[in-house]
């Protein structure tokens, strides 16, 4: 039976007309599939799929997507966020949860606003954890979340007075318009890596992704668990931000943009 799948332009060119039309015939195709973006099950026979395909420097992986998730599109990433697309669409629980041993993949909430600093509006990012991280390799019960941070290169932040300074190495990767990950250095030179990565690509707001698109930066700010809270409005942010920054609770550094 065809299956019920959106091929884009974009993705056919990079496949070839053949394995698209193969694909649209349902003889390449799964019925079910595990959605790339919100990872709940799909069923290409029963409604509209979308087909993703994240292309790396050398490799590519074709991904399947509720179209009410996704559009069908082609993403590039680099080869090492090539290998948490292939965990995404193999919908591996394991993946998800919190890593002790590694705090830069523990789960943290991520948070998309514009704040204004100096009389002109930035856009920003605002990173909380869930519960506590502890330095890998240790089991102790207190939070070294933004200790790890300064290691890498953030800076304190006391009050939001001024744009904090750019960190090299680090960087927001933005694809079609969605945020998807912030990658950090690479080990020992290597491609950049993902310290936050998306399950579903963050949806950011036109007057966001202009701002992003002005400065060619985003800033980021993290605080620990208990700091900032999931706050429904901006002025809301900052506020929480600004209390975060004159407790001592806040670290900053500007990400440049991987993609937009």
């Amino acid at each position: 039976m065809p299956r019920m799948l959106d091929v884009s332009d974009a993705v056919r060119a990079e496949i070839g007309d053949e394995e698209a039309d193969r694909l649209l015939a349902g003889e390449n195709a799964p019925g079910s599939y595990d959605c790339t973006s919100c990872r709940t099950p799909g069923d290409s026979e029963q409604e509209r799929t979308s087909t993703v395909l994240f292309v790396g420097e050398e490799t590519a992986v074709l991904a399947f997507a509720h179209a009410s998730c996704l559009p069908s599109q082609v993403v590039q990433v680099t080869e090492e966020q090539l290998q948490g697309a292939v965990r995404s669409i193999g919908a591996q629980a394991a993946d998800d949860g919190p890593r002790r041993s590694a705090p830069e993949q523990a789960v943290l909430g991520v948070t998309s606003g514009l704040v204004l600093i100096e009389g002109e509006l930035h856009p920003a990012l605002v990173v909380e954890p869930t519960s506590p991280i502890v330095r890998p390799g240790t089991t102790g019960t207190g939070d070294d979340f933004l200790p790890l941070l300064i290691e890498q290169g953030f800076m304190p932040v006391t009050e939001i007075a001024a744009v904090p300074p750019v960190l090299h190495g680090w960087s927001v990767l933005l694809a079609v318009g969605q945020l998807h990950a912030v990658l950090q250095p690479g080990p020992h030179g290597g491609q950049p890596v993902a310290w936050w990565q998306a399950h579903q690509p963050l949806q950011v707001t036109d007057g966001w992704r202009a701002s992003a698109n002005k400065h060619q930066q985003v800033l980021m700010f993290a605080a620990p668990v208990g700091s900032i809270g999931r706050q429904p409005r901006e002025d809301l942010l900052r506020d929480s931000l600004d209390r975060a920054a004159a407790q001592g609770r806040l670290v900053a550094a500007a990400l440049p943009l991987a993609g937009i």
